[in-house]
């Protein structure tokens, strides 16, 4: 039975953010090619969406798909709207079997590319004893206190294992505190230097945001406010990828339900106790048109043009 993966995207308004999300995919097709047929989708704002995505796959003889979310920690996305879309999708052909992969989530190799983003802006910087030195992780903060956690689990083992003064957390929305209310909380503890490190795939709307946040506050401090880049297509994160594909073929790809706010009353969403799975990007993903340009296949700027007078 031929096999494949679906690389699971959010998708963005920005266009650098998609090209760095296809530079992923062209390193998963060269990583995976002998042995599945690799693909994604998006959730909404581009093309493909999952379905156009899984449709191609199908029509190429892929019966079994290995779904992986292109998603660090599971909040409403990775929970709810994926696994709607994928069932959904699945329901379409009797033949078709569709596992989804857990998100990247708290991991030795997330961990690694954390302290090797961290190292690497140090180089660049004058030296300073990091006891001296403030650490801020941002992750993207979703309204599940859940995944927020995760962010912060993150957060206390790269303080305690890389010796900062402190170190704290923040969200780019959705979450508190936000970047800007999180960067004056440190502004008053008095640190030399504070570095931040956004816990994000790529550039887009939120990383832009965050990095001019970072900008205004160490052109209005006494002190150093610096940021690392994003995690990109590391091979440490290629090496997450290949730990949740094995994981989805062994049936072991369980996401921590013990305090889910969906499985669980837990204080303060005790709302959203037992709610029914339903997606909530049924009215903002793309049309089911491939996209303008695949990962290594180069398109004719006259398709483009056409494309784009049609709407499409």
């Amino acid at each position: 039975m031929k096999e494949g993966i679906l690389l699971c995207g959010h998708g963005s308004r920005r266009t650098a953010a998609i090209t760095s999300f296809k530079k992923l995919v062209t390193l998963l097709q060269a990583r995976y090619q002998d042995n599945y047929e690799v693909d994604y989708g998006f959730l909404e704002f581009n093309h493909p969406t999952y379905e156009a995505a899984v449709e191609r796959m199908y029509l190429n003889g892929v019966r079994k798909i290995y779904a992986l979310p292109v998603i660090l920690f599971a909040g409403s996305h990775a929970k709810n709207d994926i696994p709607y879309e994928l069932n959904t999708i699945q329901g379409y052909h009797k033949d078709l079997s569709i596992t989804m992969g857990k998100h990247i989530g708290v991991n030795s190799f997330l961990l690694d590319l954390a302290v090797k983003r961290i190292e690497e802006t140090e180089t660049t910087l004058s030296p300073l004893d990091r006891k001296d030195t403030c650490l801020v992780v941002i992750g993207r903060g979703t309204t599940d206190p859940d995944a927020n956690s995760d962010v912060s689990k993150l957060t206390s083992m790269l303080w305690e294992g890389m010796g900062f003064g402190f170190a704290t957390t923040a969200y780019s929305g959705t979450a508190y505190p936000k970047v800007d209310e999180s960067l004056l909380m440190v502004e008053k503890l008095g640190f030399k230097r504070t570095i931040v490190i956004p816990f994000f795939f790529f550039t887009g709307v939120l990383l832009e945001r965050i990095y001019g946040h970072v900008t205004d506050r160490n052109t209005n401090s006494q002190h150093e406010y610096v940021y690392t880049a994003p995690f990109g297509t590391d091979e440490l994160l290629m090496k997450a990828f290949d730990e949740r594909l094995e994981e989805a073929k062994t049936g072991t790809a369980y996401m921590n339900c013990q305090m889910c706010k969906y499985r669980k009353q837990v204080v303060g969403f005790e709302q959203d106790y037992g709610k029914e799975q339903v997606g909530h990007h049924l009215n903002v993903k793309g049309i089911l048109f491939e996209e303008d340009e695949k990962p290594g296949v180069s398109t004719s700027s006259l398709s483009r043009k056409i494309k784009k007078l049609l709407g499409i």
